[in-house]
C-alpha cells in the first residue's frame, strides 16, 4: 500500500450529499475478478453520457462536460471535496479502489458511511472530516479560485489552504500508523514473517502428517 505522509494537490469538489457507492462505480463493473482497472469508471453514470460496460475503450466513450472530473481546471485533481455522508450505499471496497485508482489520495468531507470511510483506511486512502463550515468555505474557495490545491500533513494532522490557513482533523492512532507506513492489513501480517514460518516449522517437525498430500 502506498505511504501516506504529506500530500500536496488540487482540489476537485464533488457538490452533492449522500454519493453513494453505485454512483462512486455502479454495478456492473463488480464482475471484475481484479482489483485494478476501476479509475476509468469512477462516477460513471455521471461521467459520460452514453452507457458504460466492462472492458470498453475510455477513448471510445462519450463524456458529460458538464461533470466537474471532465472540466479542464480539475484534470489530474487528487483530492475530493464532498458533502455530508459520502459513500453511503453498498460495502463494496471497489468504491475506495476505484478513487484510488483514477489518482485521489484524500477526500474531504463532513461525515462518511461507516464501512466507506474503513475501506478508505484499508486502501491507502485518507478520508478527513471537517466540520460542515470549514467544507463549505472550502467549496467557495475552490469556485473562485483555479488551480485550488490543499496541502494534507497526516503527522501534524492538519490541512493547509492556499493562504495559510491551517485546518486540524483527527485519526484513530492505529490507522494513522498504517497509512504513514504503507501497510493494509497484509502488510501488517508480514511483518510477523519470521515468527510465521518458525510457528510453521515447529508444527510440521512436530505433526509431520500435517504435509501428506491425501489421495485424490
Amino acid at each position: 500500500m502506498q505511504q501516506f505522509t504529506i500530500h500536496k494537490g488540487l482540489v476537485a469538489p464533488m457538490d452533492r450529499e449522500n454519493v453513494d457507492t453505485d454512483a462512486i462505480i455502479p454495478k456492473q463493473f463488480l464482475k471484475s475478478i481484479r482489483r485494478t482497472g476501476f479509475g476509468p469508471n469512477l462516477f460513471d453514470e455521471w461521467r459520460y453520457l452514453d452507457p458504460g460496460y466492462p472492458g470498453q475503450d475510455p477513448a471510445s466513450r462519450k463524456p458529460n462536460p458538464d461533470f466537474v472530473l471532465n472540466q479542464p481546471r480539475y484534470k489530474g485533481a487528487s483530492v475530493l471535496l464532498a458533502r455530508r455522508n459520502f459513500g453511503c450505499g453498498s460495502s463494496r471496497e471497489h468504491a475506495p479502489w476505484a478513487l484510488d485508482q483514477y489518482g485521489f489520495r484524500a477526500i474531504i468531507a463532513p461525515s462518511y458511511a461507516d464501512i466507506f470511510f474503513n475501506n478508505c483506511f484499508k486502501n491507502g486512502l485518507l478520508p478527513i472530516v471537517l466540520p460542515e463550515s470549514q467544507v463549505a468555505q472550502l467549496f467557495d474557495e475552490v469556485a473562485v479560485t483555479p488551480g485550488y490545491e490543499l496541502t494534507i500533513d497526516l503527522a501534524r494532522q492538519t490541512v493547509v489552504t492556499p493562504q495559510g490557513r491551517e485546518l486540524p482533523f483527527e485519526v484513530q492512532a492505529f490507522r494513522k500508523y498504517c497509512l504513514i507506513n504503507g501497510l493494509d492489513d497484509i502488510g501488517l501480517t508480514l511483518r510477523q514473517k519470521d515468527k510465521i514460518q518458525a510457528f510453521e516449522a515447529q508444527r510440521l517437525a512436530t505433526k509431520p502428517w500435517l504435509a501428506h498430500v491425501l489421495p485424490g
